[in-house]
């Protein structure tokens, strides 16, 4: 008689998968809190426990529905603390017949799983994961023969495909992407519609991972653990942002705002990306939300969210299977720079930065402008190498896995890649800053002034970036106004400029 053991990883918690739509006594699930996943990064301490909680979760969910588990805690004396040993040793203590797995999203573990394959003894498969709307190799097939890879075209052929606000063959209202029209400052005295959070009590998983002496950073009050942990609070958090934050949230969604840490976003990443929830059942959600208040909701504000999901998540997705693993060592600007201390404090006097990971550290969390303008902006102005800021990145936030971290940070926030993601280096003085958030007026560093005292250091540090690397980007016709207004300055106030950048990198620890 065939005796199967299938392998759940932790980021595929999806109670939709067909796997599990019928029991089988002949089947055998496991689930495991493992050592190698927790260190390969240092990851912030919401991120683990949230990982663990949602797996122990399932694990119960499936066993409610007569599905035989394995579950192996992290201090289980019986847990290998690999996901190859527990299974080589599971199959030899319980004469296992048959392995099947998922597809992995990280090259990582897809490497490791189809190791693990080979040198078991008996036979395997593997089956998708059934969430996303592309194949791994989707993409690539989309732009072979391109030298190009430009997201809005993928994201249109997308909406075409699986008929996502469309009227026949044209998109609704006549326009693809309402991309300009969702780049509003929040005014000054508005307030956002209070966060919907959870109050989970997960002291034993904190004390659990405490125990193992697993290296963290981040703050938790694991009494009252914020984040959702299961398909019903997913759930509950996706209709709490269709009714009260979708109104808002293309307009706003490019806005900061200090002390306001989740505004008019879903933060639903964290769920969709260990597969609590479907990006299909969103969309649906979000459509359907539309169309029951269209005078409420302006079909910009519907747009910029879907393109997130259908256009840009699967277009990193894709771009990841595409390039990897050369991606990952990729440094096309040569940078060569160490994160500077605070970014692991947020002990800095300069506003954005100070609060932008200050909530980090206390959330897990900062929505994708404060991610891409604010702390990923000043790492690649200040020359960090791009495994320095890949490594952050990959362990401060709930929602980063490597799959749709690494091309977010490497290509679109560092432009390691030297144009795949983007088309250009997104970088900008203190001006951006000010016209999209309001840290500027209370900081330390006055937003107008360039060299001298309390400068603020986007300034300089803008300029510095572009005089370096002049030779790589100087012919990027994106980019090609702010070199002519380069060559138009005073030899003396690029001097002044280049030295106040100077002196600001030598000092980086106490800005």
């Amino acid at each position: 008689m065939k005796k199967i053991v299938r392998l759940i990883l932790g980021d595929q918690l999806n109670s939709n998968h067909s796997w599990f739509q019928t029991s089988d006594s002949s089947v055998t699930y496991v689930l495991m809190e493992i050592r190698t996943e927790t260190d390969y990064a240092t990851h912030h301490i919401q991120k683990v426990i949230g990982f663990f909680a949602a797996m122990q979760a399932f694990a119960k969910e499936l066993q409610a529905k007569n599905h035989n588990v394995i579950y192996f805690k992290l201090n289980d004396p019986a847990n290998k603390q690999a996901f190859d040993k527990n299974i080589t040793s599971l199959i030899d203590e319980q004469q296992f017949t048959h392995f099947e797995y998922q597809l992995p999203d990280e090259f990582r573990v897809d490497q490791m799983v189809k190791s693990l394959c080979q040198s078991v003894s008996i036979t395997s498969d593997v089956v998708d994961s059934e969430h996303f709307f592309t194949t791994r190799t989707e993409l690539a097939d989309f732009f072979e023969g391109k030298k190009t890879f430009i997201m809005e075209n993928f994201y249109r052929s997308m909406r075409k495909k699986h008929n996502v606000l469309m009227e026949g063959a044209n998109p609704i209202n006549g326009q693809w992407n309402y991309d300009a029209e969702n780049r509003k400052k929040l005014p000054k005295n508005h307030k956002p519609t209070a966060p919907l959070v959870f109050d989970n009590d997960l002291t034993l998983i904190a004390s659990e991972i405490e125990k193992a002496n697993v290296k963290t950073i981040g703050n938790v009050d694991a009494a009252h653990f914020v984040w959702p942990i299961n398909r019903t609070q997913s759930l509950e958090l996706v209709d709490y942002f269709m009714s009260h934050c979708l109104p808002l949230f293309g307009s706003y969604q490019d806005a900061m705002m200090p002390n306001e840490w989740s505004l008019y976003h879903s933060r639903i990443s964290f769920s969709m990306n260990i597969k609590m929830i479907s990006p299909q059942e969103v969309i649906d959600k979000a459509i359907a939300e539309w169309q029951r208040r269209p005078d409420e909701i302006q079909y910009n504000q519907l747009e910029g969210f879907v393109r997130q999901i259908i256009g840009w998540r699967e277009y990193m997705r894709g771009i990841y299977w595409l390039k990897m693993p050369e991606y990952a060592n990729l440094n096309f600007l040569d940078h060569q720079g160490k994160l500077p201390d605070w970014y692991w404090t947020g002990n800095t006097k300069m506003n954005c930065l100070k609060d932008a990971i200050q909530q980090t550290l206390n959330y897990g969390y900062e929505h994708h402008i404060q991610r891409l303008m604010i702390t990923g902006n000043f790492a690649l102005l200040a020359g960090v190498h791009p495994d320095e800021v890949g490594a952050w990145y990959l362990g401060v936030y709930m929602d980063a896995i490597e799959w749709v971290e690494i091309t977010n940070t490497l290509g679109m926030s560092q432009f390691a890649d030297g144009g795949i993601v983007g088309t250009k280096p997104y970088v900008s003085s203190a001006s951006y800053i000010d016209k999209m958030s309001h840290y500027c007026g209370s900081c330390y560093y006055k937003k107008a002034v360039k060299t001298g005292d309390k400068a603020c250091p986007f300034n300089s540090l803008y300029w510095n970036f572009y005089d370096k690397h002049e030779d790589k980007l100087g012919k990027n016709p994106r980019i090609g106004m702010m070199y002519n207004l380069w060559k138009k300055m005073q030899p003396e106030a690029k001097v002044a400029l280049l030295e106040q950048a100077d002196y600001y990198l030598k000092n980086i620890n106490n800005l």
